[in-house]
């Protein structure tokens, strides 16, 4: 059987409020964005890497990292716009003929620099054996939770009054932004990332680690290098929820 083909897209606007020019910050020797293009690449199902942004430096660290480049429009580039309208259009604007795009769609955060190189590949991988329909990337959380209604606050996952061990919690989990992948189909009839039977893909608590504001870096960087990743990389130059152990 013939494996299903996959393209890789990675939404990089120039605009970060959090992080001015986040995407091509320096991390360990390489710019931000570069990482993420070099997990795609580790995919062997991936047939190609597309980053979309309105920016002409990221556009220029994207090509030398190996990846194509689809110019966003404005409209779709500013601070409120969601990332699917951005990911779409980048999917119809390099494949023109519905006919010829491939199977998956990978949608990846910049922002996620210590994903594994093999968590892409295990994702595919996992969407496909359990048939689904979309996968997120989820981090296990066993923490209490509140919401504060103004008046009082209530817990939203525990009684108070029978307060069970952490370990004793049945499993819940956060999106923690790392990574989805897609049925081409279902992404554009229902226009959203997650659609259908959805897979859940279960990363630990360091590898899920996302770089949002200025001390991220110090941290993520820390921690990746506690990993042993290396600061090259050979590219440099250029809803049924199933669980996945990963």
């Amino acid at each position: 059987m013939t494996p299903p083909r996959a393209v890789a897209i990675i939404p990089a606007r120039g605009g970060s409020r959090g992080v001015p020019r986040k995407n091509v910050r320096d991390f360990l020797g390489r710019p931000l964005l570069a990482w993420s293009i070099s997990h795609a690449r580790e995919a062997r199902p991936v047939e190609r890497i597309i980053v979309s942004t309105d920016d002409d430096e990221i556009a220029d660290v994207s090509r030398q990292s190996g990846a194509e480049v689809i110019r966003r429009p404005p409209q779709l580039a500013t601070d409120q716009a969601p990332s699917e309208p951005a990911i779409i259009h980048a999917l119809e604007s390099a494949y023109p003929d519905r006919a010829l795009m491939p199977e998956l769609v990978v949608f990846l955060q910049a922002t996620s620099p210590i994903r594994d190189p093999g968590d892409v590949g295990g994702a595919i991988d996992l969407l496909l054996r359990r048939g689904a329909d979309s996968l997120v990337s989820v981090t296990p959380s066993h923490d209490f939770l509140w919401l504060d209604r103004g008046d009082t606050a209530v817990p939203l996952n525990y009684n108070p009054a029978h307060r069970p061990r952490r370990q004793d919690m049945p499993a819940r989990y956060r999106e923690n932004g790392s990574l989805y992948v897609m049925r081409t189909e279902g992404l554009l009839r229902h226009r959203c990332r997650l659609f259908g039977s959805i897979a859940l893909y279960v990363m630990d608590e360091v590898r899920s680690f996302q770089i949002d504001t200025p001390g991220d870096f110090a941290v993520c960087e820390a921690i990746a290098s506690a990993r042993r990743i290396p600061a090259k990389h050979p590219h440099a130059s250029m809803s049924r929820l199933a669980r996945a152990e990963a």
